[in-house]
């Protein structure tokens, strides 16, 4: 039996994973890799979102092959665009970028057939998290992505994140929470066992992955994990992460006629339902119920 890590252990990415890395990634439900990207890459990656950020906003562009774009306030009050799907479609330095031999031996560790899925699901994610107001991704709450195989009328399978961070990233200022372990629960509690999207109180078992610009971090969607909100300002703020996807199964391109999956209408939904919350709360302060009753409405 191999022996399991420490948890707080940082890989070096080579052309396959060793068996100590296999061992953790099954353990735990995570790996976390030191450096993949440059610095010159992470800027060209960081430009690249500004420029597909500003393309979309001038020709109103609100979805891609069916996938809703994120809009929200950015520093200054600018209008922002938080969440672009497909971006290695419109971007040939990005294409170059996740096509790259460094990441050859990465779609084994998904399972035999898999793929880069840049034209399927979401395609390659740019996300950008800022603390300012209006900001629609200052966190996210807890959720697995089990969900999102429901609404494919499927039971939920194994399904890696593989991210690419482009900040550094400290405990204070936000950044990716895991609870290590829970891509081997039951059903019922990777379903059930939080709110999904709506929860975002600290769980005693939650780790924090602190990370540099250029590091690659792989979890198992069936894990619990949210993104918690930062606790500076403004630019300090800011978190950048790009997720490539990596498919197997059949072969399922989206194109400009594909409808708007389930997963991200009720995403929307919970959103809105966590917004209706605040407001009811903040109704609650002015019709005498007190802090109690606005804490009560918020979940604590």
């Amino acid at each position: 039996m191999t022996h399991v890590l420490p948890i707080d252990t940082k890989f070096t990415l080579g052309e396959t994973l060793t068996e100590e890395q296999r061992a953790f990634l099954d353990h735990y439900g995570f790996l976390h890799f030191r450096g993949v990207a440059t610095r010159a890459e992470v800027e060209m990656l960081r430009a690249e979102q500004d420029r597909l950020e500003q393309r979309w906003l001038s020709e109103g562009i609100k979805q891609i092959n069916g996938i809703p774009l994120f809009f929200g306030k950015g520093l200054g009050g600018k209008p922002a665009i938080q969440r672009i799907p497909f971006t290695s479609r419109f971007s040939e330095r990005i294409q170059a970028f996740v096509r790259d031999a460094r990441f050859r031996g990465l779609p084994a560790i998904v399972g035999e057939g898999a793929r880069l899925g840049d034209v399927e699901k979401d395609g390659v994610v740019l996300n950008r998290y800022v603390n300012v107001p209006g900001s629609v991704y200052q966190r996210l709450g807890w959720h697995t992505d089990g969900l999102r195989d429901l609404f494919y009328l499927r039971m939920p399978q194994q399904m890696l994140n593989f991210g690419v961070h482009l900040d550094d990233i400290t405990r204070d200022n936000g950044g990716l929470r895991l609870i290590p372990g829970t891509h081997k629960q039951g059903f019922l509690s990777m379903l059930l066992g939080k709110m999904h999207f709506i929860s975002h109180g600290e769980d005693r078992r939650e780790i924090c992955v602190e990370t540099e610009a250029g590091d690659l971090t792989i979890h198992d969607g069936r894990l619990w994990h949210r993104v918690a909100r930062s606790q500076r300002e403004g630019a300090e703020s800011m978190r950048r992460t790009m997720f490539v996807p990596y498919l197997t199964g059949p072969y399922e391109p989206k194109t400009e006629a594909s409808k708007t999956p389930g997963y991200h209408t009720l995403g929307k939904v919970m959103r809105n339902a966590r917004t209706l919350m605040a407001l009811l709360a903040l109704a609650a302060v002015f019709l005498g119920a007190g802090y109690a009753g606005y804490a009560a409405l918020l979940g604590g």
